[in-house]
């Protein structure tokens, strides 16, 4: 691993990390966690038995491309999405500690300076100094739900830009293959026009010679121009394609394009098959989107026991302390202070307070609801990836035949023409077949590059939870996989 690729797990261990291994000890029981209504099956539709054994955390490495590699390093370090996601988490770090404040009490302290005016004042100046405590007793829960509430949106906003950094991966990794392919399709272009422009030659060469009509002239000029036509539409795009990839690594364009085309166009890159993936329920946990949404549902949670303990009894300890002068020689000549307990109940408030409640109650009925989609959003990703790989790999092998055939038929229809055995729409109708042939490879090469990405992306890839000692988001989670799983 090199010294760029350390830089970028140290930064993100350190952003992500700390916050969610905040999340350990929670206080809302387990039992007050709403289960998830969705039936993952046990296995996978698409996949075999074995399970995968391949490690997919920095997966975009198995393509191959230091390139495509070095942007998805600087994607990580320098993208400017993340790093807004890496500032909402500092703000949620930032409201934990917040919420953990109200376990003390809280102290101000006071001070003043006196001194008469008029014709009967004093000529000495009175100081006097004071202090105030309060505390509130958190019998009730109301305190440690809002803690607990902390918790769980800190650790939602940390999988949350987990998931945000799994996201961003895929869109470079798709982005630099597209590049790849649209750099391939552009040379094959320019190189076809060659040839293009020399069966232009020889069209006007037989055509002079009085062996072919101007027909063939023309039809070759047709050709040749369709082909060119092609070209600023190819440059056009590998221009989007390199500025999409600035922008997604935090810099201006320029640069990418530069380095796509400094040297001659790479292969698109070849991935790995993967199949036999681990699963259903394994994946789940893998998955940032999921564990995010479980911890926004715990948040959720604790939200309704901070409403229902405004309903109940408010127990509040203060005090305070002061000291004055008798005469202005000595600030400690008076010593005053109390201590009061009191006890608040909320009797009437048009129902207010009980509405919280139900508004608690059904934000958590959203977080539910968007939990179980999050399952499902995720068991639709690995299936319908899966078959992408599986088909995409087919067709590379299926377009690798076709393009054989059709470079043995333009080669012939070539040679046949040059020597007078056939006419000029054989080899029109080969060397378009062969141009048809050498894109349509390309396009299903790139085709099944991304659907690696996106299946690798699926299976929770692109983020690095090895590196993380991560807690459960509460102490059912395990209960709760296990359901799911059944």
């Amino acid at each position: 691993m090199d010294g760029n690729t350390c830089r970028v797990r140290a930064r993100r261990m350190a952003v992500l990390a700390s916050p969610l291994f905040a999340l350990g000890a929670c206080a809302t029981p387990a039992s007050d966690i709403a289960q998830p209504d969705i039936a993952v099956p046990a296995q996978w539709q698409i996949a075999e038995p074995a399970p995968v054994s391949t490690d997919l955390t920095e997966y975009w490495t198995l393509l191959g491309d230091p390139l495509l590699s070095d942007f998805v390093e600087q994607a990580i370090l320098d993208n400017r999405d993340l790093a807004q996601s890496a500032a909402r988490l500092e703000q949620a770090r930032f409201s934990l500690v917040q919420a953990r404040a109200g376990y003390l009490p809280s102290v101000s302290a006071t001070g003043g300076v006196n001194r008469d005016v008029g014709d009967l004042a004093r000529d000495d100046v009175q100081f006097s100094l004071g202090a105030d405590a309060a505390w509130e007793l958190d019998l009730f829960g109301q305190i440690s739900g809002s803690v607990a509430a902390a918790r769980g949106e800190l650790a939602a906003q940390g999988y949350s830009l987990a998931d945000l950094q799994r996201l961003i991966v895929g869109q470079v990794a798709i982005a630099t293959i597209n590049a790849r392919a649209t750099a391939e399709q552009l040379a094959i272009a320019r190189s076809t026009l060659a040839y293009q422009d020399d069966n232009l030659q020889i069209a006007r060469w037989r055509n002079q010679a009085g062996l072919v009509s101007s027909l063939d002239v023309e039809q070759a000029r047709t050709q040749r121009a369709q082909t060119a036509a092609t070209i600023p539409l190819l440059e056009s795009s590998l221009v989007a394609t390199a500025n999409s990839i600035s922008t997604l690594i935090g810099e201006p364009p320029g640069p990418v394009m530069d380095a796509i085309v400094a040297t001659e166009p790479e292969p698109v890159p070849s991935p790995p098959l993967l199949a036999g993936f681990e699963a259903p329920a394994e994946v789940l946990r893998r998955r940032p989107d999921v564990r995010s949404a479980e911890a926004a549902l715990f948040a959720s949670t604790a939200r309704i026991g901070v409403a229902r303990a405004q309903l109940l009894p408010l127990v509040r300890l203060s005090g305070n302390i002061g000291t004055g002068p008798v005469t202005g020689g000595n600030l400690f000549d008076i010593i005053t202070g109390g201590l009061f307990a009191g006890v608040s109940q909320l009797i009437f408030d048009g129902g207010r307070t009980a509405a919280q409640v139900d508004i608690a109650q059904a934000g958590a009925d959203v977080s539910l609801a968007a939990w179980e989609q999050s399952i499902l959003n995720a068991l639709e990703d690995v299936e319908t990836a899966a078959v992408d790989q599986r088909t995409s790999d087919e067709r590379v092998t299926i377009n690798e035949e076709a393009l054989d055939a059709a470079e043995n038929s333009a080669l012939l229809a070539r040679s046949q023409y040059q020597a007078g055995l056939t006419d000029f729409r054989t080899l029109l109708t080969a060397e378009n077949q062969l141009l048809s042939a050498r894109n349509q490879l390309v396009a299903a090469q790139a085709d099944r590059a991304i659907a690696f990405v996106r299946l690798t992306q699926a299976l929770g890839g692109g983020w690095t939870i090895s590196d993380y000692d991560l807690p459960p988001v509460a102490s059912s989670a395990t209960a709760n996989n296990d359901r799911i799983a059944q």
